[in-house]
């Protein structure tokens, strides 16, 4: 059988995404593996399944399955929630027909905001600009929830020592602050991606601080291992910085992709994210 997907990126962030009419009926999670593989399917750091609204919704305008590459399904990713905003843009979509998604030709001047549904729940997207397939949008990321005791958490993994801040940002988020990046990291984000501390595994990210407004971030997903940025990492790094008096409102997050941008003030305010989206690519892929 044959797999149609379109494939866009977030910062570096790549994701296929499929009208879930148009998915597999079987296992998903064995079709994510197949799809996301770099060598032998499409390639990408995750994969969207979506969906028109159920008959009578009127609170989304679609709503997103995340299947990472190794076939776990995830509450959401900021980069793909992006994506899928584009995606559906790009397909004359924004306000999918609940029986059947439309192939009209697409609308890529429209404005105003996008309601997607998530595992981590409904995200607002404003369309703040669009140049053919290149979007930006402003999205809300929620408010991020932690407990004291983890604001300065000192996590043992072998005979390393981490001075961490764990927070959830719609999905888990381990922040571990370091001085510089001189040091295999990316052995580090597996060990802690896997620790015995987090029985659902967490995403890591290693954050430097490099002035009041400005953190640069190293990204180790969850499923996903190393990618170029991500939405949800760079919430909880610049959350975590935030909640520990390093950085202040607004903030920029560096990561290898380019920047984001972040404001959030604390409390219970959500978090907004402002970052690019981009259609690279349709195909289809031999399953």
């Amino acid at each position: 059988m044959t797999i149609p997907f379109t494939k866009a990126h977030g910062a570096k962030n790549d994701f296929l995404l499929t009208w879930a009419a148009d998915a597999p009926s079987g296992d998903l999670a064995a079709s994510a593996i197949a799809i996301c593989d770099r060598h032998t399917g499409a390639g990408a750091d995750g994969w969207l399944i979506v969906n028109p609204p159920a008959h009578g919704e009127t609170a989304y305008d679609a709503r997103i399955r995340l299947f990472n590459p190794d076939g776990g399904e995830v509450e959401m990713s900021g980069n793909g929630t992006r994506c899928a905003a584009a995606f559906l843009i790009d397909a004359g979509n924004d306000r999918p027909n609940r029986d059947k998604p439309s192939r009209d030709k697409p609308s890529r001047d429209r404005k105003g905001a996008i309601r997607i549904l998530t595992g981590a729940g409904i995200k607002h997207l404003t369309l703040l600009s669009s140049d053919g397939l290149r979007y930006s949008f402003e999205m809300n990321m929620g408010c991020p929830k932690w407990t004291a005791g983890e604001l300065h958490y000192k996590l043992k993994s072998g005979i390393e020592e981490f001075d961490c801040t764990i927070v959830n940002v719609g999905n888990p988020q381990c922040a571990v602050f370091v001085s510089d990046f001189n040091f295999d990291w990316r052995a580090a984000g597996a060990a802690i991606e896997r620790h015995a501390y987090f029985p659902n595994r967490t995403n890591v990210s290693f954050v430097r601080c490099v002035d009041e407004h400005t953190i640069d971030v190293r990204f180790f997903e969850r499923g996903a291992g190393e990618t170029m940025s991500s939405g949800t990492g760079s919430t909880g790094a610049a959350a975590s910085a935030v909640l520990r008096g390093l950085v202040a409102s607004p903030i920029q997050v560096q990561t290898p992709a380019g920047p984001l941008q972040l404001k959030w003030t604390g409390g219970e305010d959500d978090v907004m994210l402002t970052g690019p989206a981009e259609i690279v690519a349709r195909g289809e892929f031999y399953y």
